[in-house]
């Protein structure tokens, strides 16, 4: 019997369709491969597996029981454990204690901390002490490298003893020997019986561990295909499909001006000697699986993440000291997570569209009545509707909170645009405006630096594609070059047939 059936799973994030029919088969003992572009639905199919997010329709077996899992406590209680990409650590805890969370070891009635540091010790030890890198049980989980907190969630997996793990890139920040410690113990969680769906960018890590490999695109499952009797080739025909590029704007790309943004030897924690150059009138895109470097690019340029190397911007040096410091020089940055780095829920919409410009003028007073006047022509260009100036930005759609951040920059008039993924979670209409505005800025001599976790949006916004990988430049696409096909090659890096 087969240990998780999955079939046509639908899911509906508002106007935007995550799985439409989607279906997954795992067997106990198997190590089954899931992969597709950004996305194609396959965190999401995973998520619902595990109880954490509800489907619209379909059905769902795991190890015999019949139904979706209502919370994931409840799948947790079932055999099933998660690794996402996103860790679940408590950072003020030492990594034994986050090992333990939820079933600490308990001795006359009180938690059992030599217990806990023993079997935290247990696991940390099937890494090795290389493989570990020094990690010490007693470690507080803050004071972790990327790797190490990957290391201390696996273990967190281990120490449940799940029938079924569902591993979200998770080795995404390990090294080659790391990597291959965690194989072993990929393998050996197979011969034990446990079902291991596995989700990685590294197609070579795919069909290095898998048994068998699931295609999605789209929300759907396109196949399901044994690693025997496959090559990446067949996969990557599958992940593309007849996908075809087709530019939303009618005329060709035009020729860069000149350069504005030269970037050479970009490193931090994230970034691995990125270089670049932007010229006026150019959508240079960024783009890749998720989390491979994009935002990091754009915040280390912005100055919100230190880093080495250099950055020119006209012609001249750019200190990257701080983001007041980046829009005194003509900076612009409109971030995808707009609760977090964009916007003032509570504030008027004045005092959002405005902040930007005050930060570049340092003006001693500010006249509301002449911004107003000065702003009147973007908010028409924007095609931005609002109450009144003095009303929360709550008040405003997803759209228009976006469009008011759009505007903000506008009024700096900036040298270069820094966009996040701007259109995350915007209405079609929105996305619309938001492209035309792209467009007409480009042709003005703005240069545009933007990532989308939208493939799509790329292949039909940007001039040039930087494809990026584990923090570095995979591939730079331009002209008929910049294709589906070209982009999911170095994405995955898939030589060429």
């Amino acid at each position: 019997m087969s240990l998780l059936v999955a079939e046509n799973i639908r899911k509906a994030f508002g106007s935007t369709l995550a799985l439409d029919g989607a279906s997954l088969t795992v067997e106990p003992g198997e190590v089954h491969g899931l992969i597709g572009s950004n996305g194609c639905g396959k965190s999401t199919l995973c998520k619902i597996a595990a109880g954490s997010v509800g489907a619209d329709e379909g059905h769902l077996r795991f190890d015999g029981r019949e139904g979706f899992f209502g919370t994931p406590a409840a799948a947790a209680a079932a055999g099933i454990a998660v690794f996402y990409q996103e860790l679940s650590l408590i950072p003020d805890l030492d990594v034994a204690e986050n090992i333990a969370l939820g079933h600490e070891p308990g001795r006359r009635g009180m938690v059992d901390g030599g217990a806990i540091h023993r079997e935290g010790a247990r696991l940390l030890a099937r890494f090795g002490s290389s493989g570990g890198k020094g990690l010490t049980p007693g470690a507080l989980v803050r004071d972790l490298s990327a790797d190490q907190r990957q290391i201390a969630e696996i273990c967190k997996i281990l120490a449940r003893a799940p029938k079924l793990v569902i591993f979200d890139e998770a080795t995404s920040s390990l090294d080659g020997d790391q990597v291959q410690i965690f194989f072993e113990i990929v393998r050996e969680l197979r011969e034990a019986g446990t079902g291991i769906i596995f989700i990685s960018h590294r197609m070579d890590e795919l069909f290095a561990i898998c048994d068998r490999i699931t295609v999605m695109r789209d929300g759907r499952t396109e196949a399901t295909l044994p690693v025997a009797t496959t090559d990446r080739e067949a996969v990557l025909t599958l992940m593309v499909g007849s996908a075809l590029a087709t530019r939303h704007r009618d005329e060709a790309p035009p020729r860069p001006g000149a350069p504005v943004l030269e970037v050479a030897g970009l490193s931090n924690a994230v970034l691995r000697d990125v270089s670049f150059t932007l010229h006026e009138g150019e959508i240079l895109g960024l783009g890749g699986l998720h989390g491979q470097g994009q935002s990091a690019v754009l915040r280390a340029i912005f100055g919100a993440d230190p880093s080495s190397g250099s950055v020119r911007l006209g012609g001249m040096p750019h200190a990257r000291r701080s983001p007041a410091a980046a829009i005194r020089a003509g900076l612009g940055y409109v971030s995808g997570d707009r609760g977090i780095n964009g916007v003032f829920l509570d504030r008027p919409i004045l005092e959002n569209m405005a902040i930007a410009h005050l930060s570049k003028s340092r003006a001693a007073v500010f006249r509301p009545r002449a911004f107003v006047e000065r702003v009147a022509g973007i908010v028409a260009r924007l095609n931005l509707r609002f109450a009144g100036y003095d009303f929360p930005l709550r008040t405003l759609s997803g759209g228009n909170q976006q469009k008011v951040v759009i505007a903000r920059w506008l009024a700096t008039g900036p040298r270069v645009l820094l966009l996040d993924d701007p259109t995350k979670g915007i209405d079609v209409e929105a996305k619309a405006d938001l492209y035309a505005i792209i467009d007409e800025l480009a042709a003005e001599g703005v240069a545009i630096l933007l990532h989308s976790s939208e493939d799509e949006e790329l292949l039909s916004t940007a001039h040039r594609v930087l494809v990026f990988g584990s923090g570095r430049i995979r591939a730079d696409l331009a002209g008929e070059a910049l294709t589906p096909t070209a982009l999911y090659r170095a994405a995955y890096e898939v030589s060429a047939a």
